[in-house]
């Protein structure tokens, strides 16, 4: 894949970026000679290669959703805030 000058500005203006042309080069250079680099793992013989999804054995530990009976009733936990409206507690504006 070859980067192009075009393609350059176009990320740049999708970014909101201002770049000079001696900068529109210098990147056009640098991400020519990347793509480049990583090109080269195309050549690997990955064949026989398991895919690695996770480099240590873990897997979720599940358990049965229930409900717990609470020590307190939901009047008495409003009671307990500032401000009720409608049965939902008013706090304060965070923004």
């Amino acid at each position: 894949m070859e980067i192009k000058r075009e393609d350059i500005l176009h990320l740049a203006n999708l970014s909101n970026f201002s770049l000079s042309e001696k900068e529109a080069g210098a990147l056009e250079k640098d991400l020519g000679g990347i793509i480049k680099y990583i090109s080269q793992l195309d050549e690997l013989d990955t064949e026989d290669v398991e895919p690695t999804y996770q480099v240590f054995e873990m897997e979720n530990v599940w358990r049965e959703d229930e409900i717990l009976e609470q020590d307190a009733s939901r009047e008495e936990l409003l009671k307990l805030s500032k401000e009720v409206i409608d049965n939902q507690i008013k706090v304060p504006k965070v923004l």
